[in-house]
């Protein structure tokens, strides 16, 4: 007897996940409360719509806006029974989508929202951190200059496109973002420092945390500020603020062997400090009296520790930089006199040290190469040629000789690696260690960066051409990598708890263990599952691609509950 067989499939992979996170962090709830439509909307409200696009984002790595709605059909049976609420694929489309960008892009409301989000972050997630990291990035596109598109500084070594300028501000220890703004690609960074530090402090309604940024973050207007509002600050000197001349006289006793820096080593990550492990750096302190005017007019005066650091795997890598500059800079200066077809010669010693000390200047090695120029005269005698006579002719040669400047190199070799940093911090609050593990964390807002703008979130190229929804993509995109950070924070804060290992989510190697898993491998994971619709003659029948133990464990890792799947069959 013959029976009618005929099958649907529709692939779930991560979605389930990635919905439960969102639900957690009560994106949908506060983006309805804080961005209210107008009577014309209908269907899937603003919250919600906006979480099946961040489904999409985060799944696919993709920011597109006309990819949606395909995506969207394509998994339509998953998306309604992950936020049990109808869903119409032309709930996603573009413009709806678009128009989603328009709520978003106003600051007032967009501040409100984030400070709303932060608090539940915060709180949900029992997130304690003290240290704010605040840095600056760029974005460009092929668009032509004008608003926020301009020529400026590019940080992805694009200066030739128009770029925005992005500020964000990281909660340490796990990077997740606090704040994030959008000005125009040509604003310098020393101006975007104290209005994301003003943010944090909303958000945050508390005073004493620590701001970590790089040079232009050290800007004594900037540490005034945060002074004033009884903050803490910790940043490196540029070398307008530590001029060559003072890091000399800095470091005078330490050429001299008078004081002897501190071996430092950085705690690991479960901040377990090894006394036996090799030093990461040396160091020593000295502190200096400041005052200055705050925006209030009020003269703030403090004292600050100035932490003087050499990174010893940074001074290494310089040295041997420096030694193979100096090597092809003496090769270069002892050929210039070679004798080759083709060749101009030196037509005298004056030619020969311009010609030396652009190759000096070229290899960056002004005064550690000592250069030697002689003009070598021979005379020889020319034979008589019919009713010639016998003459002699006296010719020149310009010779170069170059050798390293054996001392001066010693003493640039020993300044290498040194870099001056600045806190308000007591003693007794911030030793020298931990203002050097401190600063070395500052990869956290540069990971935030690199998932923005690389494969994660896939933010360039940029595709919109209107310059309010590209704000209003950041912000939305803002909100994906809170996603991504909480979702690794909560797995490896887990794993260390346990003291165990996560295997099996590296492709090709199932035995292979680790204890920091990133979130976009874990979410790989997922990759397969696949909800499908059997129908047998005419009796309906639902089926789950069951869960093997590697994702079943990711779940419990996650704290997202095996029914966000389960639920998918009804």
């Amino acid at each position: 007897m013959s029976r009618k067989i005929t099958a649907t499939h529709e692939r779930v992979d991560d979605i389930p996940a990635i919905i439960a996170h969102l639900k957690k962090m009560r994106v949908a709830e506060l983006l309805d409360q804080h961005f209210p439509t107008n009577g014309n909307w209908q269907g899937l409200s603003l919250g919600w719509t906006t979480v099946v696009w961040l489904a999409f984002m985060l799944s696919e790595a993709d920011h597109r806006l006309y990819r949606v709605e395909p995506w969207v059909k394509e998994h339509l049976k998953t998306l309604r029974r992950c936020i049990d609420r109808k869903v119409r694929p032309r709930d996603l489309a573009d413009d709806r989508l678009a128009t989603i960008l328009d709520y978003l892009c106003v600051a007032e409301h967009w501040a409100v929202f984030e400070r709303a989000l932060n608090q539940c972050v915060l709180r949900v997630y029992d997130l304690q951190g003290r240290l704010v990291h605040v840095d600056t990035t760029t974005a460009a596109a092929y668009v032509t200059p004008a608003g926020l598109f301009q020529l400026g500084h590019s940080k992805d070594h694009r200066p030739d496109l128009p770029q925005v300028k992005i500020a964000m501000a990281v909660l340490d220890p796990l990077g997740v973002p606090l704040t994030l703004t959008v000005v125009a690609g040509n604003t310098a960074d020393d101006p975007l420092y104290l209005p994301e530090i003003a943010k944090v402090r909303q958000i945050a309604q508390i005073t004493g945390l620590t701001y970590v940024g790089d040079c232009k973050m050290a800007a004594i207007g900037t540490r005034t500020e945060i002074v004033a509002h009884q903050d803490y600050y910790l940043c490196p000197l540029s070398a307008k603020q530590m001029p060559e001349a003072e890091l000399d006289r800095v470091l005078a006793p330490v050429f001299s062997g008078v004081l002897e820096p501190s071996e430092l080593r950085v705690p690991h990550a479960n901040g377990a400090l090894d006394e036996t492990a090799d030093p990461v750096a040396i160091g020593f302190e000295y502190t200096v009296e400041l005052s200055a005017l705050d925006h209030a007019g009020q003269t703030q005066a403090w004292q600050e520790r100035r932490l003087v650091v050499r990174s010893l795997a940074f001074a290494a890598s310089q040295e041997k930089s420096l030694r193979q500059r100096v090597v092809r800079a003496v090769t270069e200066l002892n050929a210039l006199d070679e004798r080759k077809q083709g060749k101009a010669r030196i037509p005298d010693e004056a030619g020969a040290y311009q010609a030396a000390a652009a190759i000096m200047a070229k290899h960056r090695v002004d005064g550690l190469v000592h250069v030697t120029v002689t003009t070598e005269v021979h005379t020889h005698v020319k034979r008589r040629y019919g009713t010639r006579p016998a003459t002699t002719v006296c010719s020149e040669r310009v010779r170069v000789s170059a050798t390293c400047a054996e001392a001066p190199l010693a003493h640039a070799v020993r300044r290498l690696g040194w870099r001056v940093y600045a806190t308000n911090h007591a003693a007794q609050e911030m030793r020298l260690a931990q203002g050097v593990a401190a600063y070395r964390s500052e990869y956290l807002v540069e990971q935030g960066f690199g998932r923005l703008k690389g494969r994660s979130l896939s933010l360039t190229p940029l595709f919109l051409q209107y310059e309010e929804r590209i704000v209003g993509l950041l912000y939305l995109l803002s909100i994906a990598l809170r996603v991504l950070v909480l979702m690794q924070f909560v797995v490896r804060r887990n794993l260390q708890q346990a003291g165990t290992t996560l295997k099996g989510i590296y492709p090709g190697q199932p035995g292979r263990q680790t204890a920091q898993p990133t979130t976009e491998m874990l979410l790989s994971a997922f990759r397969g599952v696949t909800l499908s619709w059997i129908k047998i003659d005419g009796k309906l029948h639902e089926h789950l691609t069951p869960l093997n133990a590697v994702q079943k464990r990711i779940l419990a890792l996650m704290e997202v509950p095996l029914e966000s799947y389960g639920r998918l069959v009804t």
